[in-house]
């Protein structure tokens, strides 16, 4: 009995010990649950139910900030524009929004330009920030990145600006013209002198339409559907022939080189127009007296071999930060020169955009003074290639001088051409 009596008093202790212990736990946790910690702020819990799924398929970057400022849900795209850092929103123009929208339930947008963390570059990133109540305790913060539609807006402006002025000349040129031929009807010499100045502009206002449809066409049409094998060499004479008369006015001399019997897979009319833009670039920048080249050779790629077309003159070179622009429409290096030339600030675009739709790239190496060379890289026609690969002992160097040491090679790569250096 006395052994009965003693089991059921260290039940009864047990029993005692176990609520003490349920009852502690269950009021420590109701203390968590009323303050949380900081552990729980980054938690899902305390977001509405629905709200994490669309803030997952939004394009904006993402913040959900609590009562205290801290940071309870983010986007991944709200960490890489650098918006949260150690848990906090690092912008104080974002933050102050937050708080003020958190005070009177007012909904606010602005537009920052914020500085570019770790890149070394100087230009901002422009944003749209907008701030709205989530609930009664949250805040929600989007963040679009502006930067891009910033920078085609500039572009629009400038095809805008570039065009109109272009229109303008030749149009304002052609009416004045008219008029002074009109006015000297009974002066014969005057007005053989006014229409061949009348043809000028013509030809000039003719070829900015011309590029301005070349470079429609290039962006929209499939080059492989009127694909065919492209001889390199019909390509380099076509485009030499096309600046012969601007060279020879110049007194520039045009030097080709390289290997022969290349071809590559595409549209020839494209391609031919990519190759002669290039070419004239060359030309319509090289002070007078200096030399252009253009060579080709075949180079070996993991995909399969390349063409490689490269344009060299001894002109007045591209500065680091223009290089990375001149391949956009309608930019210009030195606007008050390309009116000098004639140039649209399109030519480049276009071969740009004809390198990339025939599997492609185009290249620039330069330096101020010492001139330029543009590489078109290209894929090889293969079943030309191997129809007419030249024999073992014929190299196809059609280069003007054979005192050059073989396989020497430009600094950035590139096959030399006799007498020009960049």
């Amino acid at each position: 009995m006395n052994l009965d009596a003693a089991v059921a008093a260290a039940a009864a202790i047990a029993g005692v010990c176990t609520g003490v212990i349920a009852m502690l736990a269950f009021r420590w946790s109701e203390r968590d649950q009323a303050r949380p910690t900081r552990s729980s702020l980054h938690t899902d819990a305390v977001l509405p139910p629905g709200v994490d799924t669309v803030l997952s398929v939004l394009r904006s970057s993402a913040v959900v900030l609590d009562e205290a400022d801290a940071v309870v849900k983010a986007s991944s795209a709200a960490y890489a524009l650098g918006l949260v850092r150690g848990g906090k929103l690092a912008v104080e123009p974002m933050l102050q929004m937050a708080r003020d929208t958190r005070r009177d339930g007012e909904i606010r947008q602005v537009e920052l330009d914020l500085p570019r963390r770790g890149t070394g570059r100087g230009d901002a990133l422009a944003v749209s920030a907008r701030v709205a109540p989530l609930g009664s305790r949250l805040v929600l913060l989007l963040v679009e990145d502006l930067t891009e539609a910033r920078r085609i807006e500039a572009v629009r402006r400038d095809f805008v600006a570039n065009v109109s002025h272009e229109l303008k000349t030749p149009v304002g040129a052609l009416s004045l013209l008219s008029e002074a031929v009109m006015d000297a009807s009974d002066d014969p010499e005057a007005v053989t002198r006014f229409a061949g100045r009348m043809q000028i502009e013509a030809t000039r206002l003719t070829n900015l339409v011309q590029e301005l449809i070349d470079l429609s066409r290039v962006q929209y049409d499939d080059p492989l559907e009127d694909s065919e094998p492209v001889r390199v060499d019909e390509l380099v004479a076509e485009a030499v022939d096309r600046c012969r008369q601007s060279a020879a006015s110049k007194q520039i001399t045009m030097a080709t080189g390289g290997t022969a019997e290349l071809h590559v897979w595409g549209n020839r009319g494209q391609l031919a127009a990519a190759l002669g833009n290039l070419v004239e670039n060359a030309v319509n920048y090289s002070p007078a007296r200096t030399r252009v080249g253009i060579a080709a050779r075949r180079v070996a790629a993991p995909g399969g071999d390349l063409i490689e077309i490269a344009v060299t003159d001894q002109g007045i070179g591209i500065s680091e930060k223009d290089r990375e622009r001149v391949f956009e429409r309608f930019y210009r290096v030195d606007p008050a020169r390309s009116r000098a030339t004639g140039g649209t600030g399109l030519g480049l675009s276009i071969v740009k955009h004809v390198a990339a739709s025939h599997g492609g790239e185009v290249t620039v190496w330069s330096a101020e003074g010492q001139g330029s060379t543009f590489t078109l890289r290209l894929p090889e026609a293969g079943a030309a290639r191997d129809r007419e690969r030249p024999s073992p002992g014929d190299t196809g160097d059609t280069r003007d001088t054979a005192d050059e040491p073989a396989g020497e090679t430009f600094a950035d790569g590139h096959l030399p051409l006799p007498g020009v250096r960049p």
